[in-house]
């Protein structure tokens, strides 16, 4: 497995470190995590994202995390297990983290900014395997694996206050 890990922001000086612990865990637990997955991490700012946010989902403002999946691979069937990648083309997409509101997240929400930081690169991670929150039973399914893989991880419950 490789995780690529590109750093626009220097603020962004554990995100290496903790992409190592989130991307893993994630896959460890959706997909075999012992196969050649290939995930980038693009460490930001907010004028950086909400860039990026506004040439691909029209929202030109800032936010805490975006990812893009190499492929397709929401279910057809909303609540269902998303399909596996194809383990011919390892690649599983892109994800963009923005330091400023993170901080701010994390600092609001009473959590440390690294678990903060690992909950959100599980979470878009999960974006890239094809789960969503678009329907209440793909949210259901994506949270309570988010929760069990940070449980797994040390972390607590990211939704249990929210």
């Amino acid at each position: 497995m490789t995780v690529d890990v590109l750093i626009e922001d220097d603020r962004w000086t554990a995100l290496e470190r903790l992409a190592a612990v989130a991307v893993p865990a994630a896959l460890a637990e959706t997909v075999d995590g012992g196969l050649a997955w290939e995930v980038a991490v693009l460490g930001c700012d907010d004028a950086r994202i909400a860039t990026l946010n506004a040439d691909f989902r029209g929202k030109p403002r800032p936010t805490n995390v975006l990812s893009w999946p190499s492929a397709e691979r929401a279910p057809e069937v909303p609540g269902e297990l998303p399909p596996p990648p194809d383990t011919h083309d390892p690649e599983l997409g892109d994800i963009a983290i923005a330091f400023e509101t993170c901080a701010r997240e994390a600092s609001e929400q009473g959590k440390t900014f690294d678990a903060h930081v690992i909950h959100l690169l599980v979470h878009a991670t999960l974006h890239l395997l094809g789960y969503d929150h678009e329907t209440e039973a793909d949210a259901l399914r994506m949270e309570s694996l988010e929760v069990k893989i940070l449980k797994e991880l040390g972390l607590p419950d990211p939704y249990a206050d929210a």
